[in-house]
């Protein structure tokens, strides 16, 4: 066995305390024997006579039950794979196997990539994380710019969730003569989705030097992430059609099969709150019109939430954009690189893997901020 094996091996080895710390600490989040009781309890609602009359709440059940005993079978493997690390290190550096180094080293990346998922999983315990999100970009301040910056980030989060197993559908697309686009908003779904991406939101600031400006002078601009959890249809949001006005347009966008090129697009204003959802991406007005209300109770429903109100009379302001001053993000492309989250210090040098939808260092690191 060479150097090289053995220093890797013993790389491992001084890692393996700081991975007992890290499954130590989602055994307390996780509560191994609780969550497999409560798998028992619906276990046992599954074979009640009368399960399936209500579909709806039968795939509840049987989600949560699934969630919980996939969780509790990766921890579980991985512990076991973890205790047994060192024991395999030893052997394997005692009997000069050369060729099971590299599947050490494959099972140590893995049990650690699974221990800090579970890490991060802990930590989404809001009552909306586990919901699909509805995520909207809003060109700012800075012209052509900031139109292509909100296309740019746009593309970075559409590669983040196909990277993470997330399946995207763009519910409305507004884009601009000369370069990027207005505004889109995108349905993010898949487990925790919400949880994952509710910290994108707010302002996401550029630095560059601008393709756009003959000059060659370095631009600024913003463009405004917003995100909301998809509600369920069981909770009831009322809006009286008094306190809406729906407007039609014409479909605008990247083009193809996907846009409808009469005046099929819905846009929906909440008059009291000032919200205004639109989309186009549906074949007809009456589909484009159903997927905007449900948009919108989803906006209502996370403002009430945060303002604490039960009574959606009460919800005051306008919510449409986030002021641009308050940037949680800066992109900076000129005179150097880097990406710097502004509220946990977090930078990356390299900005193309981020802008290629590499943001878990960032997702992870504001969720741990909470936590700790």
């Amino acid at each position: 066995m060479n150097s090289v094996d053995l220093v890797q091996l013993d790389d491992i080895k001084q890692e393996i305390p700081k991975l007992s710390d890290k499954i130590q600490e989602v055994n307390q989040f996780l509560k191994p024997a609780e969550a497999r009781a409560r798998i028992r309890e619906l276990e046992n609602e599954t074979i009640r006579e009368g399960f399936w009359d209500n579909q709806e709440k039968a795939q509840k059940v049987l989600k949560e039950k699934k969630l919980l005993e996939d969780k509790v079978s990766e921890y579980e493997k991985a512990k076991s794979e973890l205790e047994d690390l060192p024991e395999l290190i030893e052997m394997t550096v005692e009997l000069g196997e050369e060729d099971a180094v590299a599947s050490i080293i494959e099972s140590y990346n893995k049990i650690n990539e699974v221990i800090e998922k579970l890490t991060i999983e802990t930590l989404l315990d809001g009552e909306y994380d586990s919901n699909n999100a509805i995520l909207s970009i809003h060109a700012g301040t800075g012209g052509v710019d900031a139109m292509d910056w909100a296309s740019m980030l746009l593309r970075m989060y559409l590669r983040w969730a196909e990277d993470n197993g997330f399946s995207t559908t763009i519910v409305d697309y507004q884009d601009d003569t000369e370069a990027g686009i207005k505004s889109a908003t995108v349905i993010v779904e898949g487990e925790n989705a919400y949880g994952y991406l509710k910290n994108e939101k707010g302002t996401h600031r550029l630095v560059r030097i601008s393709p756009f400006n003959a000059a060659g002078k370095r631009q600024t601009s913003f463009a405004a992430v917003i995100v909301m959890p998809e509600i369920d249809n069981d909770i009831d949001i009322e809006i009286s059609p008094d306190d809406i006005r729906v407007d039609t347009f014409r479909s605008s966008g990247a083009g193809g099969q996907h846009v409808n090129k009469t005046d099929s697009a819905i846009r929906i204003t909440h008059i009291p709150t000032n919200i205004v959802v639109s989309c186009q991406n549906e074949r007809s007005q009456h589909q484009n019109r159903d997927m905007a209300m449900r948009i919108l109770k989803s906006r209502l429903a996370e403002l009430a939430h945060e303002q604490h109100k039960e009574d959606m009379k009460e919800l005051q302001g306008d919510f449409n954009l986030i002021t641009w001053g308050s940037q949680i993000r800066s992109y900076v492309f000129q005179p150097y690189t880097m990406v710097k989250d502004h509220r946990t210090g977090a930078e990356v040098g390299n900005i193309s893997k981020v802008m290629d939808g590499d943001i878990n260092y960032f997702i992870r690191e504001k969720l741990k901020q909470k936590e700790a």
